[in-house]
C-alpha cells in the first residue's frame, strides 16, 4: 500500500521526560502530536513510542509496530541500539497500546503494520530517538564530571571519558539525563560507522516461540474465560433467521447460545463442547439478496464495466493518440482470482465486556482500528476500550481488519464473563476479507522495429482502499490498487486506467493486493511480447532500463546467478520477473519441469532484491523467502470459487498449501545499497507468480494468463 507521508519535525519529534521512578523516557512524536514550551516542566507529550531507560541500565522500547513473524521485533531495536550504543540483547519489548494519535504509522497516519512500511516508517524516526538519547546522556556524564561533551564517548551502555579512565553506566546517567534539553542538532551516525545495522542478528522473539512462553493472541487465558466456537451466515450480506438449540444445549459443558444478527455461538467451559454444541444446531439462515451471485457473475460485472470508463491513474505521453496514428498494437487480457489469506493462527480475539467498559486480547495490525470499531458496535466511548495486543501468528493484511474483534466483543456483551471466540478453519476461509477479483486489459503499440514505445493498462476490480480509508483516495485514485500498474519500463507512452468496480464479497490487503496483481499481469505480458518479438525475455527487458538503473541491476544478477541462457533439458523451462514496489527493487528467475500431463515441478528459484540500506540480512533473506513460498501457494494452487453466494472451498483439503517437497531451491541474493530501506515483506511474492507463470511458458509454449497454474488449465490449451 503506497499512502500519502507526513512530514515529521525536529520539536515535534522529540522531548525528554523524569518518570516517577527515576528513569529517562525520550519520546518521539509523528503525526498530528503537540508538543508544550520549551521552558514547561519535563513531561511526556502523546508521543507514538518510547524509549526508558531505568536504573537498571536495561533499555525498554515500547513497539507502535506489530511482529507477526516478519522480525519487526528484531529490525526496530537494532535501530535503536546502533544509535543508543547498547547491546541488542538489552532492549526489552513492549506492545503499544491502542492509540492513533500517539502511534500512527509516520507513512499512513493510522496505527497499522503493514504495506511494507515498517522500517520505511521507523528508519529515521528510531535512529534519531536513539542518537537523541545517547547524545543526552553523554552530556549528562560530561556535566557529572565537569569536561566538554565532546571528550565524552558512549560505548555499550556506558558512556566513557578516554583521558580520565572514568565511566557511568546509562542506569546511572538515566535521571540526570532526562532533566537535560533535547539537543537542537541530532547526530546520526554514518553508515560506515554502523556496528550493529547491517549485520545479522539473531532474533528477539525466537527464544520465547522456542520455549513456549510467547504470547500470541490465541493464548489468552484471563480468569474465568469461556470458549466461543461461531458460524456466521455462509451467505454474503445474509442473516440469522432461526436456530433450534435443545440438542446443543444438552451437551456437557455449553453455557450459553448467544445469537447476533449474521451469526449464532455456542459457549462452552472449553473447546471440545463449544464445537459439540455448535455442530449440534439447527440453523436456518435468511439467504437475502446476494443468495445466487457466484464467480461467473462476478467475471461478468468486471467485463461490462471495462465497456466503460474509470479514473485515470496515469497518462504520460500521448498513449491514445499514437495508437490511433496505426501503430502495431497488441493486446492481452488477463484475470485474477479472488484469494483468502488462511494465516497460521486462526481468527481469534478474546473479549469482556464488564461494567467499566470493554477489554480485549487479540492479534491484530491495527489496534486502534480494533478500538474504534468494537466501541462504535457497543456503542461505548473507545477510551472505555482497552486492546491487549499479541503476537500475531500471521497477517498478511488480513489483521488489518477489526470484523473478527467486533465479533467477539458482540458475543462478549451477552456474557458476564470472558469469552474467547476462535473461529474454525471454515469460518476463516468462508469469512475472509478477500484479495479482490480483477480484470486486465493490457496493450503494447510497436515502432517499425517492433520495438515497445507505449503501454496501456486499464483494470477492474474493488478499490480495498475506498472502504479501508477512505482519505488515502486521491482524485478518485486508489493508490494501491494501481502501484506497479505502469512497469518499471522506459515508454515513451503510458496510460493507466482503474475501473472500480463492488461486489457482494468483502475484500481487503492481501499481502500486497496492488503489486502482486499488477506485477504478474504486466511481467507476463512483457514477457508475451519479448518471444513474439523473438527476443530474449531477459534482453528485452534490461533495453527498456536506461532510466532505471537499480530495477535493471536486479535483473541482470538475477539472470546472471540463475545461468541464465544455458541449455535446459526438454520440458523445462526458465522464466523471469521484475517488481519496483514499496521502495524497493526485485527480479527473480524461476527454473521448473513441466511434464506431459501438466503437472509443475519446481528446481530452482533466484532472486536478487536492492531494498536499500538493508537492517538484518538474514531478516531480509528470511522475508523473501517467507514472501515467495506465499506467492508459490497463490500461483499453484490459490482460487476460491462462489456459487449460490458462498465460498466453496472451506479447508486446506480445497484450498491448499505448497508442500515441503514442493518448494524449489531458494537462493536469495542482496545487494548492497546505501538508498533509505524499502520494504520486503510483500516483494518476494509480488515476482513470484509471474517468473513461475513465464518459466511454465518456457517449458510448454503454453500461455496461461490467470492463476492458478494448474495442469487442467494446461491441458486445455
Amino acid at each position: 500500500m503506497e499512502t500519502p507521508r507526513h512530514r515529521i519535525g525536529r520539536r515535534s519529534f522529540l522531548t525528554a521526560s523524569l518518570g516517577l521512578t527515576g528513569a529517562m523516557v525520550v519520546a518521539f512524536n509523528w503525526p498530528d502530536s503537540r508538543m508544550g514550551s520549551a521552558d514547561a516542566a519535563p513531561r511526556i507529550f502523546q508521543p507514538n513510542a518510547f524509549i526508558s531507560i531505568g536504573a537498571d541500565g536495561l533499555v525498554t522500547l515500547v513497539m507502535p509496530f506489530v511482529e507477526m513473524g516478519q522480525g519487526t521485533y528484531t529490525a526496530v531495536p537494532m535501530l535503536i541500539a546502533e544509535e543508543l550504543e547498547v547491546d541488542l540483547a538489552s532492549v526489552r519489548l513492549e506492545h503499544a497500546p491502542a492509540d492513533e494519535k500517539r502511534y500512527g504509522h509516520p507513512l499512513f497516519g493510522s496505527q497499522i503494520t503493514g504495506g511494507s512500511g515498517t522500517i520505511r516508517g521507523a528508519w529515521e524516526p528510531m535512529r534519531k530517538a536513539g542518537a537523541a538519547a545517547r547524545m543526552m546522556l553523554v552530556a549528562a556524564a560530561a556535566r557529572e564530571w565537569k569536561v566538554d561533551a565532546s571528550t565524552c564517548r558512549a560505548s555499550n551502555g556506558e558512556v566513557l571519558h578516554p583521558s580520565s579512565g572514568r565511566k557511568l553506566g546509562y542506569g546511572q546517567l538515566a535521571a540526570k539525563a532526562a532533566v537535560l534539553p533535547v539537543p537542537d542538532q541530532i547526530t546520526l551516525k554514518p553508515a560506515s560507522a554502523f556496528t550493529l545495522v547491517g549485520t545479522s542478528a539473531k532474533r528477539l522473539d525466537v527464544p520465547a516461540k522456542v520455549n513456549g512462553s510467547a504470547r500470541f493472541g490465541i493464548d489468552a487465558n484471563p480468569p474465568g474465560m469461556k470458549i466461543a466456537a461461531v458460524a456466521a451466515c455462509p451467505v454474503f450480506g445474509g442473516r440469522l433467521a432461526e436456530v433450534d438449540e435443545s440438542k446443543a444445549r444438552a451437551i456437557k459443558g455449553v453455557r450459553k447460545i448467544v445469537r447476533l444478527d449474521d451469526a449464532v455461538a455456542v459457549v462452552a467451559d472449553h473447546t471440545g463442547a463449544a464445537r459439540k454444541g455448535l455442530a449440534a444446531l439447527a440453523i436456518t439462515w435468511d439467504n437475502g439478496s446476494n443468495a445466487a451471485f457466484s464467480t461467473a457473475a462476478w467475471e461478468g460485472q468486471l467485463t461490462e464495466a471495462m465497456r466503460g470508463k474509470g479514473v485515470v491513474a496515469l497518462d504520460e505521453g500521448h498513449f491514445a493518440g499514437h495508437r490511433a496514428s496505426g501503430a502495431k498494437t497488441v493486446d492481452a487480457v488477463y484475470t485474477m482470482p479472488m484469494l483468502a489469506h488462511a494465516t497460521m493462527e486462526p481468527m481469534n480475539c478474546t473479549a469482556h465486556v464488564h461494567k467499566d467498559g470493554v477489554e480485549l486480547w487479540v492479534g491484530t495490525q491495527a489496534p486502534a482500528r480494533c478500538q474504534a470499531f468494537v466501541a462504535e458496535a457497543l456503542g461505548v466511548d473507545p477510551a472505555r476500550v482497552k486492546v491487549n495486543n499479541h503476537l500475531v501468528g500471521g497477517g498478511f493484511g488480513r489483521r488489518l481488519e477489526a470484523d473478527y474483534a467486533v465479533q467477539a466483543a458482540q458475543i462478549a456483551k451477552q456474557l458476564p464473563y470472558p469469552v474467547k471466540v476462535i473461529w474454525s478453519r471454515e469460518e476463516d476461509i468462508q469469512h475472509d476479507i478477500y484479495r479482490p477479483f480483477y480484470r486486465d486489459e493490457l496493450s503494447m503499440t510497436l515502432d517499425a522495429k517492433g520495438a515497445a514505445v507505449g503501454f496501456s493498462h486499464r483494470l477492474a476490480g474493488s478499490s480495498v482502499v475506498a472502504r479501508y480509508a477512505p482519505a488515502w483516495i486521491a482524485k478518485g485514485i486508489d493508490p494501491d490498487a494501481v502501484e506497479a500498474a505502469e512497469t518499471p519500463y522506459d515508454l515513451a507512452h503510458k496510460y493507466v486506467e482503474f475501473i472500480a468496480v463492488e461486489a457482494p464479497v468483502p475484500t481487503g490487503f492481501w499481502r500486497g493486493v496492488g503489486p502482486t496483481h499488477n506485477c504478474f499481469v504486466t511481467e507476463c505480458f512483457i514477457d508475451e511480447l519479448a518471444h513474439a518479438a523473438g527476443q530474449d525475455p531477459v534482453a528485452y527487458r534490461r533495453a527498456m532500463l536506461i532510466k532505471t538503473p537499480r530495477a535493471r541491476q536486479v535483473l541482470e544478477i538475477a539472470a546472471q546467478r540463475a545461468g541464465w541462457g544455458r541449455k535446459l533439458e526438454p520440458g523445462t523451462g526458465m522464466g523471469v520477473a521484475l517488481a519496483n514496489a514499496w521502495g524497493s527493487f526485485a527480479a527473480s528467475v524461476v527454473e521448473c519441469t513441466v511434464d506431459k500431463d501438466g503437472n509443475i515441478a519446481l528446481k530452482r528459484m533466484t532472486t536478487v532484491v536492492d531494498c536499500g540500506q538493508v537492517i538484518n540480512p538474514n531478516g531480509v533473506i528470511a522475508q523473501m523467502e517467507g514472501g515467495q513460498i506465499y506467492g508459490l501457494t497463490a500461483a499453484l494452487y490459490g482460487k476460491l470459487t462462489i456459487e449460490n453466494g458462498r465460498i466453496m472451498q472451506g479447508n486446506f483439503h480445497d484450498y491448499p498449501l505448497i508442500r515441503i517437497h514442493e518448494v524449489p531451491q531458494l537462493d536469495i541474493h542482496l545487494v548492497h545499497s546505501s538508498e533509505s530501506p524499502g520494504g520486503t515483506g510483500e516483494i518476494g511474492t509480488t515476482v513470484t507468480a509471474p517468473a513461475l507463470a513465464n518459466a511454465v511458458f518456457a517449458a510448454t509454449g503454453k500461455r496461461l494468463r490467470t492463476l492458478p497454474l494448474t495442469p487442467d488449465a494446461l491441458q486445455r490449451i
